[in-house]
């Protein structure tokens, strides 16, 4: 069974950046497509990026592009998102999140999200 669990969430001031990572068991990595989504308190849960098995297709939510970048290490079973310039906004608890590429089906595989905070 797949499992996915984050880490690199904390407090950051904005401008600044943080890495977040993704640690992928369960499964064949590069058979997977990988997403980030993130949920603020009372709000519904957002995508923010995407990247595909191979690593050659990326999409991004249009507030994160040209500042996010996602990024996949298939000999570590490891996905990431490069957060730079984050801003207050982007303070949310962040999700892995996989879906079976042979299948062609929505994101149904979740980890259990790591805290990030953005001050000023």
């Amino acid at each position: 069974q797949v499992q996915l669990v984050e880490s690199g969430g904390g407090l950051v001031q904005a401008g600044n950046s943080l890495r977040l990572s993704c640690a992928f068991s369960g499964g064949t990595f590069s058979s997977y497509h990988m997403g980030w989504f993130r949920q603020a308190p009372g709000k519904e849960r957002e995508f923010v990026a995407r990247i595909a098995g191979s690593g050659g297709s990326t999409y991004y939510l249009d507030s994160v592009k040209g500042r996010f970048t996602i990024s996949r290490d298939n000999a570590k079973n490891t996905v990431y998102l490069q957060m730079n310039s984050v801003k207050p906004e982007d303070t949310a608890v962040y999700y892995c999140a996989a879906s079976y590429a042979p299948y062609n089906r929505p994101f149904n595989h979740w980890g259990q999200g790591t805290q990030v905070t953005v001050s000023s």
